[in-house]
């Protein structure tokens, strides 16, 4: 409970005191745009269409729209009370995301009458509004224009370049839901949000960030969420159990009414069918919250409203029927927003519809894009927020000022972008078996303990004419995805590696090959699934691996400490980038088949080289784009030798994207006044080792003379 100072001696002191709990919560979910102002929603009419599209007994139904910024609109139902008929309420109604806002009101026939709550409170005078979400359907989660398409939900596809720029589909949605809020709270009535399934999460952070509203109904939602790893990615927040558990999030909306409703959730069990020319996502299921996992998470809940004396404005409602929108619930929700016995009418239905051809899918399509169009400008601001963030608060006068302008940002990484995994707790104890003996070197089996039951395993190299007292460099060489450590040592290993590890054995350096945890395909995803939510990464246990390799190799008698290089290929080089930029021990690092425009690389819709179309969805990290590409990583090894191997073949980006980038780590070294400690070599060939100009860099870096 380090991160909560609450404060129980008044309500209004409570507000305060978890405020900073608020906007961190607000930032995990990238809701941190200015909204546009709203005074007004716009009817959606045409020259063949009116805007009302149907009535009750006691209200009218109308399609609206609403500005949310620049390139987004919302876009929904609004069911206003006729002119008769008081107004009681301001609710905002959010359905599953697979659920349409005319499902809501029996425009079409998907969804049975005592489900379409919206109805229900709207006769009972709430004006009401239901956002349209988006769905986990697929269709539009591609580029036709470059010829790729995937089977991500379009919740995933927009969550991925979203992720990296600091951003949320659920943040954007929240965001949506909020511009309501700023029009309800023009008219004099209290203003309620009620969800179910997606529309649930939606409508708890929604509560939990805007304390303009009054109340809160979750519905198929609320629960345990431990296993939040299982979800689907799109609900993937960073740090989110690091701080937050549903309970914590209805700690927000402390002391406003929260009324949980048990009843059946949506059950997904995957994403769209993998097929011909659509692949790529991430696997994920949506299973109804169990009753045990809501309850024991509604008990934890109630203590903050007891420890406050308000236990009333928090209510467990349970079904018979299991069905969302139970009249105890929908009862309890208007007696919340101070409407006294209010009357609940089940079988209240439309009594006209007014026919016309809307195209659902175009609507679907529009949102979708008008998402993808912000996050791509937001992409293409990246550069300048990194520049405020990171260039513009280090001191490039000298060496000296430049590392002590990085120590903030290089906790910053460490802490907020990768994450800070607890130090290494046992002993090393380490474990070593010859497995190579060749005419110039010998090769060791490592295994270094880490913590219980976690290892660091590698294979050492040492050269035959080591002498005794001689100290010597030790360059580190580091595997891709799914490699191991015998693809970089083993002579007979005919790879992309070229057994750059036995290479530098062969000229009398100790080499060192670690084993990455990068492998056994989803396997190691899973790490990187179950780490976000605690604000670790798959690198933060890297980090620590390395931390432990480091510190034993330190201490055998025949290395010098301080002469320690790293060089990493694929995803090797993306190690090279990350854990040298925290580690200082690393005396130099080469980045190989890896270093380039990686925030655009990550992001982009409008190139095939991007991970978006592809399978790794663990790439994205949340907020580097704002942060950290690969100049500042380099940034932060420098002022110590830095160089990039690059193939023009190479698929991983184009050579623009690499000399792009590259052209900042020059211009830095250069104002640092070591431009020698920093090169480049394109060289004609793919998605490999070269070795010719990095050799002669942990040459000369390394201080080995060639032999």
């Amino acid at each position: 409970m380090a991160h909560w100072q609450r404060d129980y001696s008044s309500e209004t002191l409570y507000v305060e005191s978890v405020e900073q709990n608020r906007q961190r919560f607000r930032k995990q979910i990238g809701c941190i745009d200015e909204r546009l102002e709203i005074d007004s929603l716009s009817l959606i009419a045409t020259t063949e269409t009116s805007a009302k599209i149907a009535e009750g007994d006691n209200f009218t139904v109308s399609r609206v729209g609403w500005n949310v910024f620049d390139e987004v609109d919302g876009e929904g139902l609004l069911l206003e009370p006729m002119d008769s008929v008081p107004v009681t309420a301001q609710v905002i109604v959010l359905p599953d995301a697979d659920w349409t806002p005319e499902m809501m009101v029996g425009l079409t026939d998907e969804l049975p009458l005592s489900t379409q709550f919206a109805l229900h409170l709207a006769s009972a005078g709430c004006r009401v509004v239901i956002p349209h979400l988006i769905n986990r359907d697929d269709a539009y989660s591609g580029n036709p224009e470059i010829g790729r398409y995937t089977n991500q939900p379009h919740r995933e596809f927009i969550y991925r370049m979203a992720y990296q720029l600091g951003r949320h589909i659920i943040g954007y949605e929240v965001q949506k839901v909020l511009s309501l809020v700023d029009w309800t709270s023009s008219f004099d009535e209290p203003i309620g949000v009620i969800g179910y399934g997606e529309g649930g999460l939606l409508a708890l952070y929604s509560a939990a960030i805007d304390t303009r509203i009054q109340s809160v109904v979750v519905s198929g939602y609320f629960q345990s969420r431990e296993e939040v790893w299982r979800e689907p990615i799109y609900r993937n927040v960073w740090g989110l159990l690091h701080e937050f558990g549903d309970a914590e999030i209805a700690s927000l909306i402390a002391p406003r009414s929260l009324i949980v409703e048990a009843s059946q959730g949506p059950e997904v069990l995957g994403p769209p069918s993998a097929r011909s020319g659509r692949g790529g996502a991430a696997p994920g299921q949506l299973v109804s919250p169990p009753l045990d996992s809501v309850k024991t998470e509604f008990a934890r809940a109630q203590v903050y409203y007891d420890k406050l004396d308000c236990t009333d404005k928090i209510k467990l409602i349970c079904p018979d029927d299991k069905l969302p929108g139970h009249v105890n619930a929908l009862t309890a929700f208007l007696e919340s927003l101070g409407i006294e016995k209010p009357k609940i009418d089940k079988a209240v239905c439309l009594t006209s519809i007014i026919p016309d051809s809307y195209d659902y899918n175009t609507r679907q399509k529009q949102q979708f894009m008008q998402l993808v169009n912000l996050t791509q400008r937001l992409l293409r601001e990246a550069s300048t927020d990194r520049q405020q963030f990171f260039w513009n608060k280090t001191d490039t006068t000298s060496i000296e000022k430049w590392e002590e302008s990085c120590v903030r940002l290089k906790a910053y990484f460490w802490d907020e972008v990768i994450g800070r995994c607890p130090e290494p707790d046992v002993p090393a104890n380490p474990r070593t078996q010859l497995i190579y003996d060749e005419p110039k070197w010998k090769g060791y089996e490592v295994v270094l303990d880490v913590w219980e039951d976690v290892f660091a395993y590698g294979i050492l190299l040492l050269p035959n004419d080591l002498k005794g007292g001689e100290k010597r460099p030790v360059v580190v060489c580091q595997h891709g995805l799914e490699g191991r450590p015998q693809d970089t040592a083993d002579p007979k290993i005919d790879s992309v590696y070229h057994a750059y590890a036995a290479q530098l054995a062969d000229r009398g350096f100790i080499a060192y090959a670690p084993q990455n945890p990068y492998i056994g395909q989803d396997a190691f995803r899973v790490i990187q699934r179950k780490a976000n939510p605690i604000k670790w990464s798959l690198f933060s246990l890297i980090i620590r691996q390395h931390q432990r390799t480091l510190d034993w190799l330190s201490e055998l008698p025949y290395v010098d400490e301080n002469r320690i290089g790293f060089y990493g290929l694929s995803y090797g080089g993306k190690t090279a980038m990350r854990v040298p930029a925290v580690l200082d021990k690393y005396a130099c690092s080469i980045c190989s088949a890896d270093f380039n425009e990686w925030i655009v690389k990550n992001a982009t819709y409008h190139s095939p080289y991007s991970y978006m179309f592809t399978g790794e969805y663990e790439m994205p990290e949340f907020d580097l784009g704002n942060t950290f590409n690969y100049a500042e990583m380099a940034g932060l090894i420098a002022p110590r030798p830095f160089m990039v191997e690059r193939g023009h073949d190479d698929g991983v980006a184009p050579d623009e994207w690499v000399a792009h980038e590259f052209a900042k780590v020059r211009r830095l070294y250069v104002r640092l006044g070591i431009p020698e400690k920093t090169e480049i070599e394109f060289f004609d060939g793919g998605h490999q080792i070269n070795s010719a100009a990095t050799f002669d860099f942990l040459h000369r870096h390394l201080e080995w003379e060639k032999t």
